[in-house]
């Protein structure tokens, strides 16, 4: 049975949408915030006059493809809770819609609730690209990006240390390395080969 959709009425209207009259891409301020994937992934559909069936290609960072949108949410709940996030809000300012190629994308941002004090809270910026079928307005295909490694990182809790290590560690022999690297000269011969 495919997922009901809900019209919500928070949404600002039409006037605060930018279209390009060269080539016709709309880009909208829809100031989303909904708590949760399933919630948030309806409400933004709305943003664009798009509907959900029950099967959809849901590429997730290219470590996985599901093909259904309750094993989506299902899925992102039970990892949710696994890597200790109690509650994910999700946060979306804007987005670019191009109909001639039936495709928009969302940059947003996830908040991540903790399950114990112990991890510290965290926020995410996600690419999420959305394709759809012109006559029917259904999505058919999802691409979620996003830099897995850091996130990971942060529900350890210690992206932190992560970042610190790499200011204070690895950079400075980095510096050191390069400006000893530009001393010998070679970095200019480069260039004018490479000019030339």
């Amino acid at each position: 049975m495919p997922p009901q959709q809900q019209k919500r009425t928070n949404f600002p209207d039409q006037s605060q949408r930018l279209v390009s009259s060269k080539d016709k891409i709309e880009i909208g301020a829809c100031q989303v915030d909904q708590i949760g994937l399933e919630n948030f992934i309806r409400t933004i559909v709305d943003e664009i006059d798009l509907n959900l069936t029950e099967n959809v290609e849901f590429n997730l960072n290219d470590r996985g493809i599901i093909y259904k949108w309750n094993d989506v949410f299902n899925i992102e709940a039970t990892y949710a809770k696994c890597l200790g996030i109690s509650k994910r809000l999700y946060k979306c300012q804007s987005y670019t819609h191009e109909p001639s190629n039936c495709v928009t994308y969302f940059i947003l941002e996830e908040f991540n609730k903790r399950t114990t004090s112990l991890l510290p809270e965290f926020k995410f910026y996600v690419l999420v690209f959305c394709w759809y079928d012109k006559e029917t307005r259904s999505v058919t295909k999802v691409s979620v990006q996003y830099d897995q490694h850091s996130f990971f990182l942060h529900c350890l809790g210690i992206e932190g240390l992560w970042r610190w290590t790499i200011a204070n560690v690895l950079t400075p022999p980095a510096k050191l390395w390069a400006r000893a690297y530009f001393a010998t000269g070679l970095m200019r011969k480069m260039k004018s080969v490479i000019i030339n």
